[in-house]
């Protein structure tokens, strides 16, 4: 979230959780867990009647750009292996993952998602494990996953990533692959605006102070966190995974949907989407 000013970003959350205001102040672990609870509970509904038929109920869309695992096969072979999903939504990802012959676990903070995923395994006829908790404490023993993604899910939202890349390189066997999508850091700069208004700088790329909205009382509602391509890769390499690849999805040809600040128009100059390509080293 990139947006300026001193107006809450719309949608059923800010409408729930009251008059919002916006500031730039530092927040902490557990009021950055507490804000991703409250709006993801309060917002889950809108959000998925707005963005779940282009999520699909059971396909992996790794970004607005629409770049599908089926085509990019970032985690490879998934057939018979263990996978973590963090930060899954309504759990598409993880269906998808199983109707490939993967074992997946679906993890998100928020219930009001989770009400999402239970939904959607009974409409999809695949069901899979639900967890709650949040991506900076993982509630698996070490070496449980061979696999583990995220596609937009917990890390812009932890207030320590590094501490979430850790958690995962933990519950990771030796030789396992970590892959998760966020906005790209440049798009910090840039007001949350899919027209002519989004392609001008306004704040500082440097500036790593988080977003934050906050209700009536001052009560943090939404939190995310920003962080320069350099941080994420030295968080991957302090958790002792090594960076293997960094997908900038570009905007396809023929892609017309804007979904929030993603448009054509600014997908067309410069990139709104980081996978980082991850492994574990073995031994």
């Amino acid at each position: 979230m990139t947006a300026s000013g001193d107006d809450a970003r719309p949608g059923s959350g800010s409408e729930a959780l009251g008059p919002g205001r916006v500031t730039k102040r530092t927040a902490g672990a557990a009021e950055s867990r507490s804000a991703s609870r409250l709006w993801w509970d309060a917002d889950a509904d809108d959000y998925q009647a707005e963005h779940g038929g282009f999520l699909g109920l059971d396909e992996f869309v790794w970004c607005p750009e629409g770049l599908h695992e089926r085509d990019a096969r970032l985690l490879g072979d998934v057939r018979g292996a263990r996978v973590l999903e963090v930060g899954c939504g309504a759990a598409a990802c993880s269906r998808w993952l199983a109707d490939q012959g993967a074992h997946p676990v679906a993890l998100d903070i928020s219930a009001g998602m989770l009400r999402h995923a239970a939904d959607g395994a009974r409409r999809s006829g695949t069901p899979v494990p639900l967890v709650q908790a949040s991506a900076d404490c993982l509630p698996f023993a070490a070496d449980s996953f061979d696999l583990a993604c995220s596609a937009f899910g917990g890390i812009p939202f932890v207030a320590d990533a590094g501490a979430a890349l850790r958690e995962t390189a933990r519950v990771l066997r030796p030789g396992g692959r970590w892959v998760f999508a966020v906005t790209h850091p440049m798009r910090w700069i840039f007001p949350d605006d899919p027209g002519p208004a989004g392609l001008t700088a306004t704040q500082s790329y440097f500036d790593r102070t988080p977003y934050v909205e906050t209700d009536g009382t001052g009560r943090a509602t939404y939190v995310e966190h920003h962080r320069t391509l350099g941080d994420f890769v030295r968080q991957i390499d302090a958790a002792g995974m090594r960076l293997v690849d960094l997908i900038e999805p570009e905007w396809p040809p023929g892609h017309t949907q804007v979904w929030g600040q993603w448009s054509p128009l600014r997908g067309r100059l410069f990139p709104g989407t980081a996978i980082f390509v991850c492994t574990l080293p073995e031994g």
